[in-house]
């Protein structure tokens, strides 16, 4: 039973099995993606103060002042919008993914569905965990939720510059166009069924258990710090999940 969901669970994080005698190679760390609620407001706050520059400009499309990110915090409505999360060990967010829902009139690309819904991601991803996929499971976390949710359109807008949403759009296989410097793409979602609901369950599931046990170790060593007044704050996790 314990190999069963250990196999489960590195299927569920990305970790492909090494086969036969193939050589072992690096793999990446497990990446879950967590739904994030009201409460999570401060840690996403200080993931999008964090970001440089030229990360905010990619992510918002210009650079917005710390006010400015500062009031788009406080403004999203988690009773609308759908925010994904992934922490590193000590519950720092790596990566945000944003699904805001919208009606399909006031959508730019309202004539690509019926539904009377359409959906609009955006991502970001800190420097230090570039690379590890988090920006794509990000994504596919947010298409099955979509799935899930009836809407079949999942859209995403960004400078043409921005090389990171434009690979996961491509490696997603989103239609994508560009105009004037910035780019639209879009990808058709095919229809819910009971195993993408209760896949979406299970990620959840195993997200929140990381979190659990993440939060759990974090407690533990601020206990044992203060019992033995040594490793205080410590060195940061490498942006590793």
């Amino acid at each position: 039973m314990a190999n069963s969901l250990f196999s489960w669970l590195k299927r569920l994080g990305g970790r492909p099995d090494a086969g036969g005698d193939a050589p072992l190679k690096a793999e990446r760390p497990m990446v879950f993606v967590k739904e994030l609620s009201p409460k999570s407001r401060r840690h996403l706050l200080r993931h999008f103060l964090a970001l440089e520059d030229p990360d905010r400009l990619l992510r918002f499309g210009s650079k917005l002042s710390d006010d400015m990110v500062t009031r788009y915090v406080e403004n999203i409505d988690f009773a609308r919008d759908t925010v994904f999360g992934v922490y590193d060990r000590r519950l720092r967010l790596l990566g945000v993914g944003h699904l805001a829902f919208a009606p399909r009139e006031s959508s730019r690309i309202s004539g690509a569905t019926i539904k009377p819904v359409v959906a609009e991601f955006g991502v970001s991803v800190s420097a230090a965990a570039r690379g590890l996929g988090v920006g794509t499971k990000l994504f596919q976390r947010a298409a099955m939720h979509c799935r899930n949710a009836d809407v079949d359109t999942l859209y995403m807008h960004c400078l043409s510059s921005n090389k990171v949403m434009l690979h996961i759009a491509k490696k997603a296989g989103m239609d994508i166009h560009r105009d004037y410097g910035e780019a639209d793409a879009y990808l058709k979602i095919s229809p819910a069924n009971s195993a993408t609901v209760f896949q979406e369950a299970m990620e959840e599931q195993a997200a929140m258990l990381d979190y659990i046990v993440k939060a759990n170790f974090k407690a533990l060593l601020k206990w044992g710090a203060r019992v033995t007044g040594i490793g205080g704050k410590g060195k940061g996790s490498g942006g590793k999940p």
